[in-house]
């Protein structure tokens, strides 16, 4: 698929930040916020692109049955056992967000909290993906 994108006004950014499948549904407000708060947005999407590299290169290396654990997702069951999974490894990262940010535990494993702040990120994108019928596919 074709990256591009879509004139709303800001430069040509490499990366591109919008896959040509992307189409807002409130373009109105998009241009009003990214006109309002232009560094704000444009590190919002660098963040949102940086996050979705992570996860192909994550993907690449752990496979699908990682979150779908070895099942198809084809029965309620299987989606339930894939979002409690997802909801443990959020919550692993909830912890460390708690022990780190709001307790001041120094970090001693080499993990910056913003690579917890990304997981819980993705975490709540594959969450929504299983639910949705998309994850593997």
């Amino acid at each position: 698929m074709a990256i591009r994108e879509i004139d709303l006004g800001r430069p040509n950014d490499n990366p591109p930040y919008w896959p040509t499948d992307f189409e807002f549904t409130d373009k109105e407000s998009v241009k009003i916020i990214e006109e309002q708060h232009p560094e704000m947005t444009k590190e919002f999407r660098r963040i949102m692109w940086h996050q979705y590299e992570t996860f192909c290169k994550k993907q690449r290396n752990y496979g699908k049955s990682n979150i779908s654990i070895g099942t198809d997702l084809s029965t309620p069951e299987d989606i339930r056992l894939s979002l409690t999974g997802i909801w443990f490894r959020s919550n692993d990262k909830m912890q460390r967000w708690r022990q780190l940010v709001m307790n001041s535990i120094k970090d001693t494993v080499g993990e910056p909290v913003t690579d917890t702040f990304q997981d819980l990120s993705v975490y709540a994108i594959i969450a929504q993906l299983v639910q949705n019928g998309k994850w593997g596919k």
